[in-house]
């Protein structure tokens, strides 16, 4: 669990990101983001610079309804501007018109760019069975 001002920081942070994508906040979105940020997932990877990202929040096909960030939050400091964070999040969402729930595993890559932290890297790993029988 993040202990340090710093860890305490980037977790605050992080929930604020999560929080633009709730409320479709391009601006927070935009200013928490490094240029370009990478993404991965289910869907692939992407190279995403802030033009692109504030386009692909105005078409999202889903809605981020709910989400809660589980307790058991992992932050390392990897040098005085890099800190990757870890965690498990359950998100409530709408795509094509139906309700979906999720668990996930995430984990994002801050670096500090002109004293202030950016996201550079965020992954997200829906759980389950790790050689996707349940799919």
């Amino acid at each position: 669990m993040a202990t340090t001002t710093v860890e305490q920081e980037l977790l605050q942070l992080e929930k604020q990101y999560w929080q633009a994508m709730k409320d479709k906040d391009v601006e927070t979105a935009m200013r928490l983001t490094d240029d370009p940020c990478f993404v991965t997932g289910a869907q692939g990877i992407g190279r995403i610079d802030k033009q692109s990202l504030s386009k692909m929040m105005a078409t999202a096909s889903y809605t981020l309804r709910d989400f809660s960030v589980d307790d058991d939050v992992q932050v390392r400091l990897l040098s005085k501007d890099v800190a990757v964070l870890a965690y498990k999040v359950h998100e409530q969402l709408t795509v094509e018109g139906k309700p979906v729930s999720l668990d996930a595993a995430d984990s994002s890559t801050w670096v500090r760019r002109d004293g202030r932290w950016v996201c550079a890297l965020h992954t997200e790993a829906i759980l389950g069975d790790p050689f996707g029988r349940v799919r």
